[in-house]
């Protein structure tokens, strides 16, 4: 894949947020790519939501369906799954030591307005319980809309210094 992906835009959180917003969704690549390093929350055991955005602005209707396995060190796997949300969640996040959370996503059919946007995910963090925690799955935004970007949240904090957040295009 090297030399496949193509930046398109980042940002590099140096005091703590509300929210980060990456734009640049467009016709030009079929197959997006986000990419988190290091996130972590101002509160401990917050969770990272996500959101799509049109023409810039996140989504907050009920259009969000997931599933996953969520993998643990400490107890057996589990699954998650839900529809009809407002957004898709990522949980339990530290927010000491080398509590970090990390993830990829892959983001399909995204400008095209006939059909749903969908998402493969990865995650792998060191959660608030200071245990090893993963998580494969995906989700879609059930709404055949144009998407232009991806917004970031926390449930109850802000996202902290030193979170990355990077949109790549996929070269054809």
């Amino acid at each position: 894949m090297a030399g496949s992906l193509i930046k398109i835009n980042q940002a590099i959180v140096t005091s703590a947020t509300p929210s980060v917003t990456l734009t640049g969704i467009d016709s030009t690549y079929d197959v997006y790519m986000v990419k988190i390093n290091n996130m972590k929350s101002t509160v401990d055991g917050d969770d990272l939501r996500i959101r799509v955005t049109e023409s810039g602005t996140a989504n907050s209707t009920a259009n969000y369906d997931f599933a996953s396995k969520f993998l643990r060190t400490a107890v057996a796997f589990g699954n998650l799954s839900g529809t009809n949300q407002t957004q898709f969640d990522t949980g339990n996040i530290g927010n000491v030591g080398g509590e970090r959370h990390n993830q990829i996503m892959y983001c399909f059919n995204a400008n095209n307005a006939s059909e749903y946007t969908f998402f493969t995910n990865e995650i792998i963090q060191v959660a608030n319980t200071a245990e090893m925690t993963g998580e494969q799955g995906g989700f879609v935004f059930t709404s055949t809309s144009s998407v232009d970007g991806v917004y970031f949240f926390c449930g109850s904090g802000n996202i902290d210094i030193g979170s990355k957040f990077v949109l790549y295009g996929l070269k054809k």
